[in-house]
């Protein structure tokens, strides 16, 4: 009996699967190798041992080696449990001679496999929830860098290598005993707190950075396994003043004077030609580099490695994690390796703020200064990890660093409020009415000027990429640039007047009141982004947009938003929903259901809060000259929710002009513009009423 894999190297966590191999000698008959397996098999099953067994001879383990790397490195550390121990030493020393001999090939099978990998699971130390087995840097890659040792081919800190496993194999035994199963994911609901998370990912970058530095050895060794250097010192390509080339790294020259600059240009160019930077040269900078006032060429110097694109990434991890970014970023400690409060988060928050800034330099051509877009995307969320709105505390830290960088007061000034509202342009276009002049002519007041416009458009369209793609959906885009067009026409003097707006959409038809001659109602509907828009055209009555969200709800659809016009006694209500391809027919039919009676609503879809959930909150937004009062309700997300709010409206005989959806995770942040009997605002008193309705009704 072999241990293999996990139990192999004696590192199997409370839930972990216990991987054996029955291995037998060639010659043995095989009904009587069979016999013996049924034997153990059963024994292990009737006392619920979670067993993967296989049943090989010693030659079939031998040829599955050379066959597959997975295998193989199973075998490196397989362990006798009982039986011939002599049988598994000759296992592993034919395994082991047969690794060294094929180095080469397997590691290269290992690394394009582990290529895939990372696209699936990305890096323990970045993704807002990672896998500690399968991410970059997570427990196979600490196998990885044991079968790497393994080779001889390079020398590995493999004392640190296992220090470094230890520790993740604890934190997963209480990932285990927390959630009470099987499971590699850190999930926030078992991460004890958040020093432990933030202790975990600085192991998983570690043992990435190992992997990484190792297959550049090995690369090196690729390129001239017997490399020699000539009497006059190594071959070195001079990139600019300080900086060179040499064994497919980025190095100091001897004679380089260190300052900030001098590791801004050296970043740069090691970004530009893809390249990582030597070892011994960030050890040089981290030993002499001081920190010191910025003039314009070293801001220039930083600038040019912000604006340098996708190759930024690899090396602003590296030098983070040489110190380095401390050096002239102190701030960006509160937010290294942190995770997201939000759960669409791709991203921890420093990762996420560095991808926002490769996408920036993108997106750069589109606005006047693409400096104040590198500072302000990699600056956004500077503010999280301290008491308070992280876009209000991270404004005045934002302008600090801009000066401290070598920017103007008004440069300064203009970051500072790009990080302060840049969640300004998603909240509104996804929460509000853009089509109400008002919407626009309030966006266009806070942001003042068309080229500041442009910054927080592109800063808007960065950070919602770097977050997930749910955060830039076909549907999100186009509401964005919906608003920053009307925002534009407002700062060029192009506004239409807000008394003309009657709550229909300018770009939709207006209806003319038409009903079908039965009486009846009908359904339209048409692609509309990566959803669909339905019309529906129905007698007016109270309560019926309450029963058209019911019934579209339950027909399985979700509601991004909705608008309702009346003329002439007929109702026509427009309906964003997230499915592409609705079938009008069976929606009609169930509305036919719900408007007949033989469908109860109530029975079906009034809202309740789970007992440990928070309450939801209803909330009156200030509004500037609005024409309709504004009520935002922020809650769990559950069935039912929308037409239980629409219901509590009707119900108070007021009407709903339109509805506005924003989904946050398993939050809601719905906003619904309310009007009385005559399409008016609300007055003091009954707003306050309705308030009350509604919040009673979600409790």
């Amino acid at each position: 009996m072999v241990a293999v894999g996990g139990y192999g190297r004696a590192e199997l966590s409370p839930f972990s699967d216990v991987d054996v191999v029955l291995l037998h000698s060639d010659q043995l008959d095989a009904s009587e190798v069979d016999r013996v397996a049924e034997q153990l098999w059963r024994g292990l099953w009737e006392q619920k041992v979670p067993i993967d067994q296989s049943v090989r001879s010693l030659t079939q383990m031998v040829t599955l080696a050379e066959a597959d790397f997975r295998v193989a490195t199973g075998l490196l550390d397989a362990r006798a449990v009982a039986g011939d121990a002599g049988l598994v030493i000759a296992l592993r020393s034919t395994v082991l001679a047969h690794w060294r001999r094929d180095a080469k090939k397997q590691l290269a099978a290992i690394r394009a496999d582990r290529e895939l990998r990372l696209e699936r699971s990305g890096w323990l130390a970045y993704e807002a929830v990672p896998d500690l087995k399968n991410s970059g840097g997570g427990l196979r890659d600490a196998v990885l860098l044991r079968a790497i040792s393994a080779t001889w081919l390079v020398d590995l800190p493999m004392d640190t290598v296992r220090e470094l496993t230890g520790e993740l194999l604890d934190f997963r035994d209480e990932l285990h005993e927390a959630a009470g199963r099987r499971g590699d994911k850190m999930l926030p609901e078992y991460v004890r707190d958040s020093q432990a998370d933030i202790r975990v990912r600085d192991i998983g970058r570690r043992i990435f950075h190992l992997v990484e530095r190792a297959w550049h050895r090995l690369a090196v060794l690729e390129r001239d396994p017997h490399r020699r250097v000539s009497s006059a010192g190594p071959k070195i390509e001079r990139l600019g003043e300080g900086v060179g080339a040499l064994d497919g790294e980025v190095v100091l020259l001897a004679d380089a004077t260190i300052s900030l600059e001098l590791l801004f240009r050296l970043a740069t160019a090691a970004a530009r030609r893809e390249l990582p930077i030597n070892e011994a040269s960030l050890n040089r900078l981290v030993r002499d580099l001081k920190p010191a006032e910025f003039n314009a060429s070293t801001n220039r110097a930083l600038v040019d490695l912000l604006t340098v694109g996708r190759s930024l990434v690899p090396v602003w991890l590296q030098l983070d994690f040489a110190g380095l970014i401390d050096v002239f970023l102190p701030e960006w400690a509160r937010i290294r390796l942190r995770g997201s409060a939000s759960p669409v988060h791709r991203f921890t928050i420093d990762r996420h703020s560095l991808e926002a800034c490769v996408n920036a330099a993108e997106l750069n051509r589109g606005v006047e200064r693409p400096d104040l877009l590198a500072v302000a995307a990699i600056l956004h969320d500077i503010g999280k990890g301290r008491p308070g709105d992280h876009s209000e505390v991270g404004a005045p830290l934002a302008e600090q660093v801009a000066l401290r960088w070598g920017f103007g007061a008004d440069d300064a000034i203009t970051i500072g409020f790009l990080v302060r509202q840049h969640l300004l342009l998603p909240t509104v276009a996804t929460g509000r009415d853009i089509e109400d002049p008002v919407t626009a002519a309030k966006v266009a007041q806070l942001v003042g000027s068309t080229s500041r416009l442009a910054l927080l458009s592109a800063l808007t369209a960065s950070d919602a990429q770097a977050t997930s793609p749910t955060a830039w959906t076909g549907w999100r885009r186009a509401l964005i640039d919906g608003l920053v067009a009307k925002v534009n026409a407002q700062l060029s003097g192009k506004n239409p007047e807000i008394t003309d707006y009657e709550g229909w959409p300018a770009a939709v038809p207006r209806p003319n009141g038409d009903l079908p001659k039965s009486g009846g109602f009908y359904v339209e509907v048409e692609p509309q982004h990566d959803g669909s828009l339905l019309k529906i055209v129905a007698p007016d009555r109270r309560g019926l947009l309450a029963d058209l969200a019911g019934g579209l709800t339950v027909a399985g659809l979700s509601i991004r938003s909705c608008r309702s016009v009346t003329i002439d006694h007929a109702a026509t209500s427009l309906w964003e929903v997230t499915r592409p391809g609705v079938d009008a027919a069976a929606v009609t039919e169930r509305l036919r259901r719900v408007f007949d009676g033989s469908l109860n609503l109530a029975d079906r879809l009034k809202y309740r809060v789970a007992p440990d959930a928070q309450q939801p909150h209803v909330i009156v937004l200030e509004a500037m000259e609005q024409t309709a009062t504004l009520v935002q309700v922020r809650a769990l997300d559950g069935r039912g929710l929308v037409w239980t709010v629409c219901h509590a409206i009707a119900e108070q005989g007021l009407h709903i002009r339109s509805a506005h959806l924003s989904t946050y995770g398993d939050e809601v942040r719905d906003v619904f513009y309310v009007t009385d009997e005559n399409q008016q605002a609300l007055s003091v008193e009954t707003t306050e009423r309705l308030r009350l309705a509604v919040s009673q009704q979600l409790t």
